[in-house]
């Protein structure tokens, strides 16, 4: 018999556990904006899963978009980032219409469309691929003013090991050896 179907029935219960002690959620006015940290979260909610079979960049119409409570969630978000003391700061966001939206209603800042940050949901092969490119645009970008980087739970699974809720922010330090997750917050 194999462990394979107990194993993944593990993972499933701890994504569904309620944050530990350990990744408790932190004073984010400790952490935001901190030199050598990035804000890195996943879209607010949008009903579903993937994107529909006849998906295009740039057309929202045939995207997976934030539902009225994801554009809500999405300005708590904001609200929250900007009462830990984010000033305005350049957001960068994956180019998907969910993340896009997401990055403007949280209103701290600028958006500005960064590829690295697109899903590869739908073509796993290149999770490799793109989880390289995402750390080495962290490895080079200026974190002495405050970061942000709207995205994608797998990209977010495969910088962090974390699956993340919709919504979920993580706050990241970079170190010689890579990245920390520090902190993290649900929006609920």
């Amino acid at each position: 018999m194999s462990h394979r179907p107990m194993r993944w029935l593990s993972i499933l219960l701890l994504c569904m556990m309620p944050l530990t002690a350990g990744a408790a959620e932190v004073d984010l006015g400790d952490l935001v904006g901190k030199p050598e940290h990035v804000i890195v979260l996943r879209h607010a909610r949008a009903p579903g899963t993937g994107d529909p079979a006849n998906f295009r960049l740039g057309d929202c119409s045939t995207q997976r978009n934030l539902s009225e409570a994801g554009r809500k969630q999405a300005a708590r978000i904001g609200a929250r980032l900007r009462a830990a003391g984010l000033a305005e700061t350049t957001v960068y966001s994956s180019q998907w219409c969910r993340c896009l939206e997401t990055a403007r209603r949280m209103a701290v800042g600028p958006v500005v469309e960064l590829p690295v940050l697109n899903s590869f949901f739908r073509n796993p092969e290149l999770e490799q691929k793109h989880d390289r490119e995402l750390r080495e645009w962290i490895a080079a970008a200026d974190l002495n003013r405050p970061v942000v980087l709207v995205t994608h739970q797998v990209n977010i699974t495969a910088l962090t090991g974390i699956f993340p809720a919709e919504g979920e922010v993580l706050i990241l330090r970079r170190e010689p050896g890579g990245l920390a997750v520090v902190g993290r917050f649900r929006d609920p």
